[in-house]
């Protein structure tokens, strides 16, 4: 039983393939820009690379591309492959969610998988803790870090536990078939994050509090404008408003989600040097 995993340079997938091996599941990397002998060529912009990355593969660990994801359905099916587990989004869950271009390019590919004959596994997570990163390089040059939502809460969950409810779903098809929607054990505002952060690194870290507008301006030339617009929007809507938490990780993976502390504390380094 073959596992492709797709996205093999990520932070997930760089997680779940070491779980894989150890529970003796073979497994096939996939990545735009593959790297060593055990992994393939899979561009999931680029449908020519399909075929030979689903040859022989019995269960898939996908990325929420959706520009070629009928493509990717039809070549999966064509290949027999069986399971697949997608690494989604809890953006579905926005109002109006189709009209965001965060939430609709992860409903395009769950429609996609869902209306297949493949089984088909919606992993969605709330807030990714590695987005954190975002700020280290301001954090490394000692400026204040610019925020237009400090009160704007998140559910920060560390790429390992992603990673450990898909290794848990890929081992046992019996888990497979329905959403999880996944989240970190706490319910954090980005103020407390950066205090987390600060403690980590042994100083304080500043914010500067800021417009929407003046934020979008600072963004413009690495996020996208529709983009910024609905993580604004996003952040606006919890702003002062406590994240509904899941047990999903530890009734997955056996052990309680690892908090933002831990994740900060383990990336330390990339905020100080």
């Amino acid at each position: 039983m073959t596992i492709l995993v797709t996205g093999g340079r990520g932070a997930v997938a760089g997680n779940l393939v070491p779980l894989l091996r150890q529970r003796g599941l073979p497994v096939r990397v996939g990545s735009s820009a593959p790297e060593g002998a055990d992994t393939v060529r899979c561009d999931l912009t680029d449908p020519n690379t399909f075929p030979a990355a689903l040859d022989g593969i019995a269960s898939v660990f996908l990325y929420a591309e959706p520009s070629h994801i009928d493509a990717f359905v039809t070549e999966a099916v064509s290949a027999g492959v069986r399971h697949i587990v997608l690494l989604s989004s809890a953006a579905v869950f926005f109002d109006r969610a189709d009209d965001s271009p965060l939430a609709k390019s992860h409903l395009d590919v769950e429609r996609a998988l869902i209306g297949s004959p493949i089984q088909a596994t919606l992993l969605r997570p709330g807030t990714f803790a590695g987005n954190a990163l975002a700020w280290a390089w301001t954090v490394k040059s000692g400026e204040p870090i610019s925020l237009p939502f400090p009160g704007a809460h998140c559910d920060p969950i560390h790429e390992a536990d992603m990673a450990g409810c898909a290794a848990a779903v890929l081992a046992d098809p019996t888990l497979g078939g329905r959403p999880y929607t996944l989240t970190g054990p706490q319910s954090l505002t980005f103020a407390e994050q950066i205090d987390v952060l600060g403690r980590a690194i042994g100083r304080e870290i500043g914010i500067k509090p800021v417009s929407r507008q003046e934020w979008k301006a600072a963004m413009a030339d690495h996020v996208r404008g529709d983009f910024a617009d609905a993580l604004l929007d996003w952040w606006q809507s919890c702003d002062g408003v406590p994240a509904t938490l899941t047990a999903t990780v530890e009734e997955l993976t056996g052990r309680p989600a690892r908090t933002f502390d831990a994740w900060a504390r383990e990336h330390a380094g990339k905020f100080t040097h």
